[in-house]
């Protein structure tokens, strides 16, 4: 478990490494929502997503650096590794599925990472991973249940956090898109720290709702394995130990968006926001839009968590109904 002397340290550590990204209002948004709704895009973070901060924070901290590093990956964590290997000198390989957008699989060779690809399907990815890391005794980085990944990505609630205080606004809650559950159990802890009295809501993908299950039921559900989401960057089979053991502690809710309403809130983000979303990083702004919980008259904070799409696709979502 973390607390949020870890989250400060990590922001210590991402110092000059991390942008901090702003938080940005939108009188359209506000409108739908029927209250106030802050945003903290991270697609606009380095890397497209939120996740060179739990990769830099967990890898600044490995001693024995000359065997390198693995992790495994859909791709955003994939580019955070890679870049945080680069920054600091430590060669990466990521086991990435065969399927995962081009535009991930181009920036994590671009950015210096070796790619050993999957299929999702049919291969389990850690287990392929730990073999790289017993044949060449390199340290496994994990994509989000780890103490140093999460404390890294709960930066982003600190900032966001600590940005609402300077401008004197209260939130009352809190959406943030899940996959296993790093950025949503970091960020909420550090929100609840400087705001005790916000709630935390996760947002998944339909189908992928194996985070809500689990908080409902009080144990780690999983995702049938015949699901089949668009929304690749949080397609997790189940939420991590430590991350779902944070987010029992602070009472976290956990809503679900259907993909209709993921390609509507990515056209509004562009249209409106002028931002690029992946699918994986609309979900929470989905739920804000489609009032996933009671916003009306409430201050919302809305974590973006990646921009990271293929032209392909990101064209389709923009010019189909």
């Amino acid at each position: 478990m973390i607390s949020i002397t870890d989250i400060e340290s990590a922001a210590a550590r991402l110092d000059g490494v991390a942008i901090h990204t702003p938080l940005l209002e939108s009188a359209a948004l506000n409108e739908l929502a029927g209250g106030r709704v802050l945003l903290k895009p991270e697609c606009l973070q380095r890397t497209g997503s939120f996740k060179i901060r739990g990769a830099y924070n967990m890898m600044s901290q490995i001693e024995d650096r000359a065997a390198g590093v693995v992790a495994f990956s859909s791709g955003n964590h994939a580019q955070g590794v890679a870049a945080a290997g680069r920054l600091l000198g430590i060669e990466t390989t990521i086991v990435m599925p065969s399927d995962a957008p081009r535009a991930k699989l181009d920036n994590t060779r671009t950015l210096g990472g070796n790619v050993v690809t999957y299929d999702r399907y049919s291969e389990d990815r850690e287990a392929i991973a730990h073999a790289i890391a017993e044949d060449r005794g390199c340290t496994v980085v994990p994509s989000f249940d780890h103490e140093h990944i999460i404390a890294g990505q709960g930066t982003v609630g600190l900032e966001l956090a600590d940005d609402l205080k300077a401008m004197a606004i209260s939130p009352n809650q809190l959406f943030v898109c899940c996959g296993g559950g790093g950025l949503t159990s970091g960020s909420g802890l550090a929100l609840k720290d400087r705001f005790p009295d916000a709630a935390v809501f996760t947002v998944e993908p339909e189908f992928f709702d194996d985070t809500a299950r689990s908080l409902r039921s009080g144990s780690r559900q999983t995702v049938d394995e015949s699901a089949r989401s668009f929304c690749d960057a949080i397609l997790t089979p189940s939420p991590g130990e430590i991350t779902f053991a944070l987010l029992q502690a602070m009472n976290a809710q956990g809503l679900v968006v259907n993909e209709k309403e993921v390609r509507e809130a990515m056209r509004f983000a562009f249209r409106e926001l002028k931002l690029v979303v992946e699918p994986g990083g609309a979900v929470a702004l989905a739920a804000v839009m489609f009032r996933k919980a009671p916003t009306v008259d409430a201050v919302t904070a809305v974590v973006i968590s990646g921009g990271n799409v293929d032209v392909d696709l990101f064209s389709d979502v923009q010019t189909s109904a």
